[in-house]
């Protein structure tokens, strides 16, 4: 039953959660490695000591120390080379079960672009940015097309308008220099007619230089 079960995939283990149980399992049979390291790393230290304090009064001991020593150095490189396989299989398991984490991400950013793009082509965004294009273009110039003052209705000609303009100003230049032919012209109470006869001309040639001087400045402005 158990095997029919398992034919079907009922009962098959996350390969994430296998992966975390070998690497807890590693981790756990270094430590015990480790700690058998610290044991015989103290025994040969041990067996030193007992060399030298009898390497002349009993050699003997002392040799029969030294032997140990020998062998226990030689079951430590064996632990040394054991915890640098397993430290190598736990890097190979971090480094695996990180690269099937990666690609679990990478597959779910692909399906979710998928659903963000939809039936979205290349083609369809060329089409909808030449149609924005185009309405910016005709909006630019709809744009110009209000600021220009050809459609306002009138078909102006500017040498018409300049001469209208020299016209009036003549007009206005007539209009004041009459005005100042008619101006009066106050004489001191003991001035003679004759006086007044000979400086009226005077006064009225500077009055209109002065109006045409005047005149001629509020043109230039």
């Amino acid at each position: 039953m158990a095997s029919f079960m398992s034919y079907f995939g009922a009962g098959r283990k996350d390969p994430k959660q296998t992966a975390r149980d070998a690497i807890v399992g590693l981790r756990q049979q270094l430590q015990m490695i480790e700690k058998k390291e610290e044991y015989l790393q103290r025994k040969i230290e041990e067996e030193t000591k007992k060399s030298r304090a009898n390497a002349v009064s009993n050699k003997a001991a002392a040799l029969a120390a030294l032997k140990r020593k020998k062998v226990t150095e030689s079951e430590l490189d064996r632990l040394a080379g054991t915890r640098l396989q397993l430290e190598m299989q736990v890097n190979t398991l971090e480094s695996a079960n990180l690269n099937a984490e990666t690609m679990a991400a990478m597959k779910k950013a692909s399906d979710a672009l998928k659903v963000i793009h939809g039936n979205l082509t290349i083609d369809k965004v060329d089409a909808t940015m030449n149609q924005v294009n185009e309405q910016r273009e005709l909006a630019n110039d709809i744009a110009e097309a209000l600021a220009n003052p050809m459609y306002t209705g009138i078909d102006l000609d500017e040498s018409e308008l300049e001469a209208d303009l020299e016209e009036l100003q003549q007009d206005v230049l007539n209009e004041r220099l009459n005005e100042a032919d008619h101006a009066p012209v106050h004489l001191p109470p003991n001035a003679t007619r004759a006086e007044e006869k000979s400086r009226r001309p005077a006064v009225a040639e500077d009055d209109e230089e002065e109006q045409l001087k005047q005149l001629q400045a509020e043109m230039a402005m």
